[in-house]
């Protein structure tokens, strides 16, 4: 196991266990840049850890089931599903924000993490948002 295979682990550790920010700002390099569904690219570290705490907030008993991992040079890929019950507030695009739903929500997703000297540079993350706003119960209901 490389590297960035180790870095991408104690990330989704943290996440899963304590998502604890402090924790997980420690594995980003200071100029990272991360790609989210919602937010687009995201340049510099507090920024991708802003975005990170707009995933951890809403689900803070967060759980991950990998149904693929693999590194590849300094890469390393995941694929699974996040899951947890929306307990937190869900902080919208704007800044506003939704109060729980109480929704247990399982969503399939992958990331990438490109690692150099023990942090990671670049991060994206692919989920479908359609779908999580679709198990929160946020999406208005379609005629039959």
């Amino acid at each position: 196991m490389g590297q960035a295979r180790e870095v991408m682990d104690r990330l989704t550790e943290v996440l899963t266990t304590t998502g604890d920010l402090k924790a997980i700002r420690e594995l980003f390099a200071e100029d990272a840049v991360a790609w989210t569904p919602d937010k687009g690219e995201v340049r510099g570290r507090d920024n991708i850890i802003e975005w990170w705490r707009t995933m951890v907030d809403p689900v803070p008993d967060a759980t991950y089931e990998s149904l693929y991992k693999n590194e590849v040079g300094n890469t390393a890929i995941d694929e699974g599903y996040f899951g947890g019950k929306n307990t937190g507030p869900i902080t919208m695009p704007d800044g506003s924000s939704l109060p729980a739903t109480g929704k247990t929500i399982r969503i399939r997703g992958a990331d990438f993490a490109t690692v150099e000297d023990g942090r990671i540079v670049s991060y994206r993350i692919y989920f479908d948002q359609l779908e999580f706003l679709s198990q929160l119960g946020l999406l208005p209901e379609t005629p039959a």
